[in-house]
């Protein structure tokens, strides 16, 4: 009710944002991976603490400190309304922390799979410089995934980005277009997912074969982090099973509607049928 007191019948708290989402997903589907996020302040110290005690839920993560704050939210779910959500300002790592994660990257072995999950708040920075040479240096020694908005989406979108996986609000926004062919056509981008929430998702491979796939009916409980789950288990079956992005995609969906008709984020119990 706008304009009164509100009162939670109960409560629960959780580490969230993109990229957290997609790791917790991939340890489920049983596929190593480390997640990697910045964390400041009280707030950061409590996500680190949470992540830190949940290793069955998280194959690896590493965190790199960060004087900014990490940004809080809040969802709020009843029974007579749509799901709400209330997030804070977002929080720019800072220099320290962004260079230390490009350190990270550049010390890892070739051959590896990265993905950039989520906004990158402060992109356009200087800070950022570190960071983004590093994701150049990747592209010529391992793979490199998407799943991002706004401005580093923009930056992506113009180099040999392995995949690209958005919602086709994002599409039509950052390509003035529809998802199809001939908006990705300039873009170097190798393979492109987008998904537009229940509805069919639209894919287009590295040949230029596209497709356009159907997800599982559902009733939905909380959308938050179906994206997330669908770019985990497209990843997984696009690397670790060697599947044709359609396969892949065709693989993820009923993971992300499983996932949409439970509350939490990679939670819910197994789909009882899984395509390959």
């Amino acid at each position: 009710s706008p304009g009164r007191t509100q009162r939670a019948t109960a409560e629960s708290f959780q580490v969230g944002g993109k990229g957290i989402n997609v790791s917790k997903m991939l340890t489920r589907l049983g596929a190593p991976n480390t997640a990697l996020c910045f964390a400041g302040g009280a707030p950061g110290a409590e996500c680190a603490a949470w992540l830190e005690a949940r290793p069955e839920k998280f194959s690896g993560v590493r965190v790199f400190p960060t004087t900014t704050p990490t940004r809080t939210g809040t969802v709020v779910r009843d029974a007579t309304h749509a799901e709400t959500t209330f997030l804070g300002p977002d929080a720019p790592p800072d220099a320290a922390a962004i260079r230390a994660c490009a350190d990270f990257l550049d010390a890892q072995p070739a051959g590896q799979v990265l993905a950039i999950c989520g906004s990158l708040p402060g992109w356009a920075h200087s800070d950022y410089d570190p960071l983004r040479a590093a994701f150049n240096r990747w592209l010529t020694r391992g793979v490199l995934a998407a799943d991002t908005y706004g401005a580093p989406l923009e930056w992506f979108l113009t180099r040999g980005t392995a995949l690209v996986k958005i919602n086709a609000d994002e599409f039509r926004s950052t390509l003035g277009a529809a998802p199809d062919f001939d908006a990705t056509r300039k873009s170097p981008v190798a393979r492109w997912v987008v998904t537009d929430g229940p509805r069919e998702v639209w894919l287009r491979d590295t040949d230029g074969t596209t497709a356009r796939l159907t997800p599982p009916p559902m009733q939905e409980v909380s959308p938050t982090g179906s994206g997330d789950v669908l770019f985990a288990a497209l990843l997984h079956a696009w690397i670790n099973r060697q599947s044709s992005l359609a396969a892949a995609v065709k693989f993820a969906l009923p993971y992300a509607t499983a996932n949409a008709a439970h509350p939490g984020i990679a939670d819910f119990l197994e789909p009882a049928m899984i395509s390959e």
